[in-house]
């Protein structure tokens, strides 16, 4: 997989499960990009001002302006100061002359705020006299992309007309369309369209020290019809109903370890990997498991049984079990019956082939994880998850060596070529995953599954040939004398206490994990050393390390700078359940 670069606009960031907002302007709050999932096109569908909205260059998609008695304001023209509310929820402050603006933009979420929209609430304060204020939200629909890794234009012209009921439409030309977006405000707005450039205006009256509030809904629908009768709930529910229950419902999902600085670190990336690693299609309703809906990452909304499986669902359940239990019923039924055969679409259409025996494995440790955490052990009954357990049994089955109880497989977690077949970390996984096949399965197929404690024994006498004191691991075997040394980051022996292969005390685990060049470039291999020797350093350089805006990146500099495919969203899931373990079931100090 190929690494992008990060855009150089530090983009605020949120949404919900049905709306990416991915580009909000730090310098002027305009937002340039809305990202949706079409089921149908196996893709995110984005509306933005231009091709080149990633680098802030494109026109804004929606930008407010403010007007104070008859001069005209770009909220650049006072400093903004930015913060997030709830780690989710980017808030601004800007002072225009004596008035005071406050904006928040959200896409609602909770039991009665789940609906496909935007809302863009803005609060007046005047700290002087009277004055008139106009305030207008203003954009241009100039792109339209469809984009499953690579970003490619719709076919078809992007429309921008008038809806019903002071409603401002952006739609494609081509019947029927993938998605539509509906824009209007909480009251009368003078709306203005030319070309493809729009706005809508509110004027009221700000009384000397006085406060107003008004705010602007965008509401997305697979076709107009659906964007409006979308638009009117947005409205008649109103911004401060819908942020109440917003804010309710996130607190809901945070999680807390005693200390602030990393309950910061975990939670902001508990929230991006709930809100942009998992998305609900426009077109179905259905929920889908995908890398990230960030436009800046290499992957899209492609998605890997391994990622979903093991870094995305296990932080979607510490905040948010049922949803959990929804994921998982949906990743046994789109991609169960094709485990670990590569990449896929996030409908479960292969993308790109690849053999990765942790994908196999991924299925009974995902399964038994969240029946174990859960307290819901009857989910084994689901059909779909019976299915996936006896078919992951049959695959592993499949690659076990005729005469040593190992296993093979094709390509790392990453998709990339494995140096030997045998892998350290694969047998580790599929080790568990026997465990669990053994007391999950029926009794006569259980009695047919192989020993795990076979397997286990087999990787410490087969990776680590040296009889000595100071014998590390292989990172992979041919099983005839050949070996690879060098640690994969993707699947790195840090990672095997968590499969129960060895105790994170045991001196061979510890011999090879210390062998491991520190390296601070590959995220998921540093986010992995949380179950190490060096656990506490770890903790306290991934709460210093800016990372990107926060978020997990692929690849960070020594100081943990994000360099490469950052937005990651499956990754940012592993950091937020990794740090939440450490500190909660290893004890390490934050």
């Amino acid at each position: 997989m190929t690494h992008n670069a990060l855009p150089t606009v530090p983009w605020q960031l949120t949404g919900n499960h049905w709306l990416a907002i991915p580009c909000i302007h730090p310098a002027d709050g305009s937002v340039h990009a809305l990202g949706v999932v079409h089921r149908g096109a196996r893709a995110a569908v984005e509306f933005a001002g231009g091709a080149d909205f990633m680098d802030g260059r494109a026109p804004a998609l929606l930008k407010p302006i403010v007007e104070i008695d008859g001069r005209v304001y770009d909220l650049s023209a006072g400093t903004m100061a930015w913060e997030r509310a709830l780690e989710w929820l980017p808030t601004f402050t800007c002072t225009l002359g004596d008035v005071v603006v406050r904006g928040t933009v959200f896409a609602p979420y909770g039991r009665d705020a789940d609906l496909a929209g935007v809302v863009y609430a803005i609060a007046l304060e005047s700290r002087g006299q009277a004055r008139t204020v106009s305030v207008r939200m203003e954009g241009t629909l100039g792109h339209r992309q469809l984009r499953v890794r690579s970003a490619r234009p719709v076919g078809d012209d992007s429309l921008v007309g008038r809806g019903s009921e002071g409603l401002v439409l952006l739609e494609g030309s081509a019947q029927p369309g993938l998605a539509a977006l509906a824009i209007t405000a909480d009251a009368a707005a003078d709306i203005a369209i030319s070309g493809n450039r729009f706005s809508l205006a509110r004027t009221i009256q700000l009384a000397a020290g006085g406060q107003a509030h008004l705010a602007f809904y965008v509401a997305a629908g697979p076709e107009r019809d659906g964007a409006e009768a979308t638009a009117a709930v947005l409205r008649r529910r109103g911004w401060r109903s819908l942020l109440a229950g917003t804010r309710d419902a996130i607190q809901q999902l945070e999680q807390s370890t005693g200390s602030e600085g990393v309950d910061r670190l975990i939670n902001r990336n508990l929230l991006f990997a709930y809100f942009f690693g998992v998305a609900r299609a426009l077109d179905d309703a259905h929920y889908y498991l995908v890398r990230t809906r960030a436009p800046w990452h290499a992957a899209g909304v492609t998605v890997r049984d391994w990622d979903a499986l093991m870094w995305t669902l296990p932080a979607v359940q510490l905040a948010d079990a049922g949803l959990a239990r929804e994921l998982l019923l949906r990743m046994c039924e789109l991609h169960g019956y094709a485990q670990g055969r590569g990449v896929h679409y996030l409908d479960g259409t292969l993308f790109e082939p690849g053999f990765a025996l942790e994908g196999v494995a991924a299925y009974p440790i995902a399964i038994d994880r969240y029946a174990r955490d859960s307290g819901d052990g009857a989910i084994v009954d689901e059909p779909a998850i019976g299915d996936v357990l006896y078919l992951a049994n049959d695959d592993l089955h499949d690659r076990r060596d005729p005469r040593v109880p190992l296993y093979s497989t094709e390509v790392t977690p990453a998709n990339d070529p494995v140096a030997y077949p045998y892998t350290l970390h694969a047998n580790a996984a599929a080790a568990q995953a026997l465990e669990i096949l053994r007391r999950t399965l029926d009794e006569e197929t259980s009695r047919a599954v192989a020993d795990p404690a076979a397997v286990r024994a087999a990787i410490k006498r087969h990776f680590a040939p040296e009889r000595d004191q100071k014998g590390i691991l292989r990172a992979s075997i041919d099983l005839v004398g050949e070996s690879a040394r060098e640690d994969v980051p993707g699947a790195s022996a840090v990672w095997l206490p968590l499969y129960e292969t060895l105790d994170r005390t045991d001196s061979l685990y510890r011999r090879t994990v210390k062998a491991i060049p520190r390296e601070h470039t590959v995220l998921v291999r540093e986010i992995g050393r949380l179950l190490g020797p060096e656990a506490e350093d770890v903790l306290q350089w991934l709460r210093r390390a800016p990372l990107h805006g926060g978020l997990a990146a692929e690849l960070v500099d020594e100081n943990g700078v994000a360099v490469a495919n950052a937005g990651d969203a499956a990754l940012s899931g592993l950091l937020a359940w990794t740090a939440w373990f450490a500190v909660h079931a290893l004890g390490v100090a934050g």
